[in-house]
Formats: C-alpha cells, sequence, structure tokens
C-alpha cells in the first residue's frame, strides 16, 4: 500500500442525545429469594406492536447519528480494499475429487465446488442461485467415502428451518431430501454412499408448547426413503440439550459417537461395530463428567482408539486405546502434554506409498502455530512442518480414507488466509493450486504481550500497530471474548488491517474463559469466575493505558457474542475506562439468558438463574443489571440482528433502553438492528456494511480518521487487481468473522 500520513483528530462532542420515549415499568421478578427489578421485560415480546413501534424509533435515532459520523464512506472504501476472497478453506479430498469453497471479490456467498484429477471443475452449489434475496448460505456438506455423492447442508437468515440434501457430484442434481430440523448437525456416510448418519431435532408437534430445548436425536437415513421413516439410533428425552458428534472408521466397521450435554467442559464416548447399521448396540467407553474431561475419539488404521484429551493433562494430550477400554488409566500416552503450548488438533497420514503412518500434530505456543510431525505407532517426533510465517495453521486436512498429504490454511496479522500443502513423502510446503498465497502486509506489525492481571496472573495480549510507530498515545480498539473454552489467535482480520492503517492500534486480550492456556484457562473465567474474565479484560485496558499505548479517551472495545457479555460487563463496571463500546449479538441480561435463544444449553458455562448459590454468580456481573444511572457511560454501540436464534435479540434492545435511561454522558446509546441476518454468517454486503458502521463509530469517538490520501491509496500488499480471485479468512468465515475465535474441543 502506497504511504500514508495519519491523522489523529480530536474526538467529536456534541449534546446530549434525545432517545425514543421508553416505557420503564415496576416489573419485579422474584427468583430463589431475590427480588430482580427488570423494567424493561416487556422488551423481550418482539412482535409485540408496542416493541415494534419502539424498534422503529431507535432505528431512526441510529440511522441520524450514522449520518453524522466522518468519513464513513472512506471506512467503506478501506474494508472494500482490504476485504479479499476466494479459496480458504483446505479441500475435502475424496479419491481423485477435490471439494473446495470459493467466494470471489463480488460474490455475497461462498459456493461448493468439485474439481477433478484433470482440473476441471462444476459449481455444485451456488446459493444465490437458489436463493437471489441472498439470505441463503451454504452452511456446511460432507462428500460420501467414495465421492459419488455430498451431502450439504443450507442455511437461511435467522430461520430455524435448516435441512440436508444430497446432490449427485456427476451432475450436481438434488437426489434426494430435503431432510428436516437438521441445525448444528454431525453427518457420517457408510461406506457405498448409500447411508449415512446424521442429527436431527424432535417434530415441533411432538413438543410442549415454547419448549426450546435441543431434543435432538441421531438417525439412520437410506437414500431414497423418507425422512419420516428415518429409524432413530440414539438419543431420546431424557438427554433434551446434548450435542452428538459421528466418526465412522475407514473401513466402515465401527462407529464413534461424542456426546455433549451443551458446551459442557467434558462429553462421553460411546462405540459400536457396523453389523446391523439399523441396530446398534453402543457401549459407553469414557464417561466424561466422572473424569472431567474432554475426549475426541479417531479410528486407527486397526480401528482401534486415538484419543485426543484434556484428561489430566490441561493443554491437550494424545493417547491410544482398544475400542472399548472404559478405564482412562489403561490408555496409552502417545504424544505427552506440552503445558506452554496447548494442543490446537492432530490428524493421521497413513497411505501405503508412504514409509509409515504419521501423526501430524497442531500446537499452539502464545498463539502462534507449530506443526510436528511424529511417527504414529511411538509418538516419537519425526520433523517440523515448515509454515510459511510465525502465524496460525488451522483447519488440518488430508485425503479419505488413507491420506499422504496434510492441507492446512494458514494466515497471520499481516497476512490474508491461504491453502498450503504438506508433501509428507517429500517435506515440503506449497501453496495448494485451487487457492492464491497474499504477500504480507509491510504496514502492519504484529507483536505479542504479557500484561499482569489485578491477581498478579501473566496474560497474553496480541497488538497490531502501524510498521511506522508514531510518538505517544493512539486511539486503540480493544477486542476479547473469553467463554466456552475458545481461543484468540492473531488472525489477519480486514477489520483490525483498516483499523492500523488509519493509524491506530488494534489487541486481542486472551483473558481467562477462553482456551489459550489449556482447560485450567476456562475453568478459571467461567461459572462462579466469570467476573475473573472481565476484570481480565478490564485490566488489559488499564495496562494498554499505563503502557502509553492510548488513553481512555481513545480506547474503544468491541466483542462479539460472548464477547458482547465481557465488553458489556466491563464497561458497567468501569465506564471511565472507554470512549466507545461496540458489542455485537451480545448476552447482558444474564438472569433470563436461559429464556433467549440457545441459552439454556449454556448453563455449564455460565449458571443458572434457578439456583440460588448460581444466581448470585449471575447477578455478580450481569451487565443489565449493572447499568447504574447518573453514569457518564461511554458511547455505545450494540449491534444484532432482528431475529437471533443464537442468543436472542432482547438482550441488545433491553441494554439499549436501560442504558438510553441511566447515561448523564453526551456520548450516544445506539441499537444498529439488522434484518434478515444472522447470529452470524450473514451475506457479504452485509457483513462488510457493519464493519464499516463499527470502525466508523469508533472513529469518531475515539478520534481515529482517514484523509483522502488513505482512502485513495494504492493497492493493499494482500490484495490482487480487480477480478482476481483472492483469499478470505479462516474457515471461510466473513471480514468481521475473521477475528472470531477458533474451538480446541467443542463449540456449542
Amino acid at each position: 500500500m502506497a504511504s500514508r500520513t495519519i491523522v489523529l483528530r480530536k474526538a467529536f462532542s456534541m449534546a446530549r442525545p434525545v432517545y425514543p420515549k421508553t416505557q420503564r415499568d415496576g416489573t419485579v421478578e422474584n427468583l430463589c429469594g431475590f427480588s430482580i427489578l427488570d423494567p424493561y421485560q416487556w422488551l423481550e415480546v418482539g412482535d409485540d406492536a408496542r416493541v415494534r413501534a419502539w424498534a422503529a424509533r431507535q432505528d431512526e435515532l441510529f440511522t441520524a447519528h450514522r449520518a453524522e459520523w466522518p468519513e464513513t464512506e472512506n471506512w467503506r472504501s478501506m474494508i472494500e480494499e482490504l476485504s479479499t476472497f476466494g479459496v480458504c478453506d483446505p479441500p475435502m479430498v475424496r479419491g481423485s475429487l477435490m471439494f473446495i469453497t470459493e467466494q470471489l471479490r463480488d460474490d455475497e456467498q461462498r459456493r461448493l465446488v468439485v474439481v477433478d484429477d484433470t482440473g476441471d471443475r462444476l459449481v455444485l452449489v451456488d446459493p444465490v442461485e437458489t436463493d437471489p434475496s441472498r439470505q441463503t448460505r451454504l452452511h456446511t456438506w460432507w462428500p460420501s467415502s467414495e465421492g459419488e455423492r455430498v451431502a450439504v447442508q443450507m442455511e437461511v437468515a435467522e430461520q430455524p428451518a435448516s435441512d440436508i440434501v444430497v446432490l449427485d457430484v456427476r451432475t450436481g442434481e438434488v437426489t434426494d431430501g430435503p431432510l428436516p430440523r437438521a441445525r448444528n448437525t454431525s453427518l457420517a456416510w457408510l461406506p457405498g454412499g448409500d447411508a449415512f448418519y446424521y442429527v436431527s431435532r424432535v417434530p415441533a408437534e411432538e413438543l410442549a408448547p415454547g419448549d426450546q430445548r435441543l431434543h435432538r436425536r441421531v438417525r439412520l437415513h437410506r437414500i431414497g426413503s423418507p425422512p419420516e421413516s428415518d429409524p432413530v439410533v440414539f438419543g431420546g428425552a431424557d438427554a433434551p440439550d446434548c450435542y452428538y458428534g459421528l466418526t465412522i472408521s475407514a473401513d466402515g466397521r465401527h462407529i464413534a459417537m461424542t456426546v455433549a450435554d451443551g458446551p459442557a467442559p467434558h462429553n462421553d464416548v460411546w462405540i459400536a461395530e457396523l453389523t446391523d447399521p439399523q441396530a446398534l448396540r453402543f457401549v459407553k467407553t469414557v464417561d466424561g463428567r466422572s473424569i472431567g474431561a474432554h475426549v475426541l475419539p479417531r479410528f486407527l488404521p486397526d480401528n482401534n482408539l486415538l484419543l485426543v484429551t484434556d484428561h489430566q493433562a490441561p493443554c491437550g494430550r494424545i493417547c491410544t486405546a482398544p475400542r472399548h477400554e472404559a478405564d482412562p488409566s489403561a490408555w496409552r500416552t502417545l504424544v505427552p502434554e506440552d503445558t506452554q503450548a496447548p494442543l490446537d488438533d492432530c490428524l493421521i497420514l497413513d497411505d501405503p506409498t508412504l514409509p509409515h503412518p504419521l501423526l501430524l500434530v497442531a500446537r499452539a505456543r502464545h498463539g502462534v502455530s507449530t506443526l510436528t510431525a511424529h511417527d504414529l505407532a511411538s509418538g516419537r517426533p519425526l520433523t517440523t512442518v515448515p509454515l510459511p510465517g510465525v502465524g496460525v495453521a488451522t483447519s488440518l486436512r488430508t485425503e479419505f480414507p488413507h491420506g499422504r498429504h496434510l492441507w492446512f490454511s494458514y494466515c497471520d496479522a499481516a497476512t490474508p488466509a491461504a491453502v498450503y500443502r504438506y508433501h509428507a513423502a517429500t517435506g515440503k510446503v506449497e501453496p495448494e493450486a485451487t487457492s492464491t498465497a497474499s504477500k504480507p502486509d509491510s504496514t502492519i506489525s504484529s507483536h505479542t504481550v504479557r500484561y499482569p492481571a489485578s491477581d498478579g496472573t501473566e496474560i497474553t495480549m496480541f497488538l497490531f500497530t502501524p510498521s511506522e510507530e508514531l510518538d505517544g498515545p493512539r486511539p486503540a480498539l480493544l477486542y476479547g471474548y473469553g467463554s466456552f473454552g475458545l481461543t484468540m489467535r492473531p488472525l489477519f482480520s480486514p477489520m483490525a488491517a483498516a483499523w492500523v492503517h488509519a493509524g491506530g492500534t488494534y489487541a486481542v486480550a486472551c483473558v481467562r474463559g477462553g482456551g489459550e492456556e489449556g482447560q485450567h484457562w476456562h475453568d478459571a473465567g467461567r461459572g462462579p469466575h466469570k467476573q475473573q474474565a472481565i476484570s481480565d479484560f478490564n485490566d488489559a485496558a488499564s495496562w494498554l493505558v499505563r503502557a502509553g499505548h492510548t488513553t481512555p479517551g481513545q480506547l474503544a472495545i468491541y466483542g462479539m457474542s460472548g464477547g458482547g457479555l465481557l465488553v458489556t460487563a466491563a464497561a458497567t463496571q468501569r465506564p471511565d475506562l472507554y470512549a466507545a463500546v461496540i458489542a455485537d449479538g451480545p448476552l447482558c441480561d444474564m438472569v433470563r439468558y436461559e429464556r433467549f435463544g440457545l441459552g439454556g444449553t449454556w448453563t455449564e458455562e455460565f449458571g443458572t438463574a434457578t439456583q440460588p448459590e448460581q444466581l448470585q454468580w449471575l447477578l455478580t456481573y450481569s451487565p443489565y443489571h449493572h447499568v447504574t444511572p447518573g453514569t457518564a457511560y461511554p458511547a455505545f454501540l450494540l449491534a444484532g440482528a432482528v431475529t437471533d436464534l443464537q442468543t436472542g435479540e432482547a438482550h441488545v434492545t433491553k441494554m439499549c433502553a436501560a442504558l438510553q435511561h441511566a447515561t448523564s454522558s453526551d456520548r450516544p446509546i445506539l441499537m444498529r438492528r439488522e434484518p434478515d441476518s444472522a447470529h452470524s454468517g450473514s451475506c457479504a454486503s452485509k457483513e462488510r456494511a457493519l464493519a464499516t458502521d463499527i470502525l466508523a463509530f469508533a472513529g469518531k469517538y475515539t478520534g481515529l480518521s482517514l484523509d483522502a490520501d488513505q482512502k485513495t491509496a494504492g493497492q493493499h500488499p494482500g490484495t490482487l487487481a480487480a477480478g482476481q480471485p483472492a483469499v478470505a479468512g479462516p474457515n471461510g468465515r466473513s471480514p468481521r468473522r475473521v477475528m472470531r475465535c477458533m474451538t480446541r474441543w467443542v463449540v456449542p
């Protein structure tokens, strides 16, 4: 990118905004001996005429304020320039066929493409052709073992329906389905491609009115049979909130299933022989609750088990065990725990052409990836797989059923993601032909620092800054998550890159509640310890100020979903520390979160309001309940989908109303609602529009500005010429999702 002049302007001040009149009633909820005032409970009924009218007035307020934000179009141009697209996920390879997803520069959604060994391509799924409204997206897909069929799952914005259809790979024609109610499913094909196991919800007519529990069942589907006749092979009413993961051995003789109670920090493992696919006799080999651990099973070539677990190893170890060995003390450690580098992933290469089977192991040391090759039989380290730089390698894949190559996605703070192939026979790593590698952006520097929390614990933080350092503090945007054991990484993000190109500092705090330091790090910030994650985040902000990177008047914070809980809680506890707060799809009312979206499945993470002790945990930090009248709050931008099936939209509306009533500041409290959108994964134009609004809002209230030179500057080093394919973020996520953290174990 051409040399740019950095402009730091004084934050814009204004008179106290006039907010829409909002009814504030005297509703009090009595729970476990607590009387809890809830004056905006009426806003939970989103389809009520009063709520719709109130929300429409809030939309008008947001639109009026957005019109006054300086340089919104400059930010939009910058996001467009830095948002590169193309093939970003490693391929799924079945025989001579390679299944890839791509999203080119002008595409609203990614498409599924199959490429044969001659390079011929066939577009199997293009969501925009299916639905020109752009609301339908490709969610996931599963090729059969032979590659002749592929099961595809599509999702429509925030609609509860999520169907599976089966395509003929040679023609792209739909040959079976739809199979309904399969949201968040797992799927495993039987050999031959004529049947598969999948997970679907019980029909609504069989549930009590208003029942929001998951009620999933594992079913067997045979191609051509009606889905209503698919037999249930596992699951029942005694486990209403379970998530199921399915894996079939390469020879098709055994199936392994993980069973997790929501995002609990443990799971069970069940194994069955596939002698009669319709009448499986499962044997429980791991009782996750009794050992308090995650265990992910994979089949070895001899059909015994490779177990990836944090049992007696918070940072993860890899073990082997006989298929039905239920005693963890009998597991043999193949790759021991590294307490300084949590385990991310592993993958087996056992093609007969290799001298011996290999185990590839990915770890993260302070957020930076390492890849090592081990002897599968002994676990002995053999070599280190060279990576393109000091960054993040994700999404390990190989051929099925027997692999001789490793594909992975690589990026770092200054380099957009691209796909690479490791040749196990030669040890070489090279860009995959279907992807396009990008050059690092030399104008962005990435630093890893360690800051002290209030209890003395050292915490990792990633700092992205302009390579040409400026003297003195500058506007900063601090991001965090801190829930569900999800792990922060120094990933490339168009939004972060735009902020840095404008002269700001972008920071990512690896607070407790995440998985950056292993399971103990997650445990230290969940349940009764959730306040610790919030304190860690405020400590990150304080360190940025003390170290001279920024000032409270120049500091904005940003979080999505569980990260939205983090930043709203941090700001209600330390409103003096921040100039602006952006929360996207947040959790804010932690007393009633179980009643919205999938909140009822997250009690292992946060606790439940039905138990007195746990209700006290929630009340300690619940952002909605800590809004205090007369407080000078920072500027708030509360963003979310009009209908949010994940967290529920009431968190945004109630928090907005409470803050508007309470604040004494001239900084506005705004609500940005997105119709026909989703909690995650909207079309590209909506994602870029939100990223633009976030940057314009944060820039206005921290004093960060783009000048004319920046708006019209030359090409970003990682960006390809117009019309050429480029690369998106890891896992095919659109620009604002690139900084979303990645899970070590189970994502709810």
